[in-house]
């Protein structure tokens, strides 16, 4: 899946050198035997294997990168995963070092369901809320988000 505006489409190449490098990264390497932590997959692309319970939707926070797009993997698990236009959210908080931009919840937004291998690219013009609770229970879930710099 590709979230994106007929604009915003044409602004950048989804299948540039630093996308098919994560993409046949994603596909070569054993999901599975990863553990938590960083993996360099090529120059300005990096991927990162996460472990963690989903949670409500009142304790996640909307965010959005400038200098890099997230290639969202499911490798286990499943969760919902709020998206939306980043243009006209209200700031609530930013990391200029880490490349996080946290936003007041917007008037409209909508999810996405993620199940074992899924994936979502989100652009720096969209702002994203992972690792929501899909139903009543939080569940475990392991995910690699690959950063690919802009």
């Amino acid at each position: 899946m590709l979230f994106s505006t007929a604009a915003a489409a044409g602004k950048y190449d989804y299948f540039s050198d630093r996308f098919k490098a994560a993409y046949k990264w994603l596909a070569e390497t054993d999901l599975d035997s990863l553990k938590e932590g960083s993996y360099p997959i090529t120059d300005g692309v990096t991927g990162n294997v996460q472990e963690y319970s989903t949670k409500a939707p009142s304790e996640g926070r909307f965010e959005a990168h400038d200098r890099f797009f997230d290639i969202q993997y499911m490798i286990a698990g499943r969760e919902r995963f709020g998206i939306c236009k980043r243009e006209g959210l209200k700031v609530h908080s930013v990391d200029a070092e880490n490349d996080l931009i946290f936003y007041e919840e917007p008037d409209f937004s909508g999810d996405v369901c993620l199940f074992k291998g899924d994936m979502i690219v989100v652009s720096p013009d969209d702002a994203h809320k992972p690792r929501l609770i899909m139903g009543s229970t939080p569940e475990p879930v392991r995910k690699i988000v690959i950063k690919v710099k802009v």
